[in-house]
């Protein structure tokens, strides 16, 4: 069953938040191993008390990666995505510790038709925080959504 919402139920203002998702060591030992990204901030405990955040942080890109998985949990974005578009203006601002919970609100910011592929982009403004509120990543999503009638 498609449960996905095809592009003329987006609307500029409709607001989704996802549930939340702990991002624990195991994580990170895998996304390292995935992606081939060892950096000691990431992988060496030791090392990663010296610096500025006294302890490992997960990767960027791992904080993505889940928050994009989050997103397509909702319901949302899925099987009437065309593609995920673009990734736009993305900024990390704080760092994601081991045992963090991150969760995603989503806040459709334009749509806009595209009739040669049989629907429109939509683009969200995309907020990920942390258990206490605070505003870890963001930035916007750019989706090509199908619509209704293809």
């Amino acid at each position: 069953m498609n449960t996905s919402l095809f592009f003329e139920d987006f609307q500029p203002g409709l607001k989704v938040l996802t549930a939340g998702r702990t991002i624990t060591e195991h994580d990170i030992a895998n996304f390292a191993g995935l992606s081939g990204d060892f950096n000691q901030i990431h992988t060496d405990a030791e090392f990663a008390r010296s610096t500025p955040f006294g302890q490992r942080i997960a990767h960027g890109l791992l904080g993505l990666s889940i928050a994009s998985g989050l997103a397509v949990q909702t319901g949302i974005l899925g099987a009437n995505v065309i593609a995920f578009r673009e990734v736009g203006e993305w900024k990390f601002v704080k760092p994601v510790f081991i045992g963090d919970t991150i969760h995603v609100e989503m806040e459709v910011a334009e749509i806009k038709p595209v009739a040669r592929l049989g629907g429109g982009s939509v683009t969200l403004d995309v907020h990920v925080n942390n258990q206490s509120g605070i505003t870890v990543m963001k930035g916007l999503w750019t989706v090509l959504v199908k619509s209704r009638n293809n």
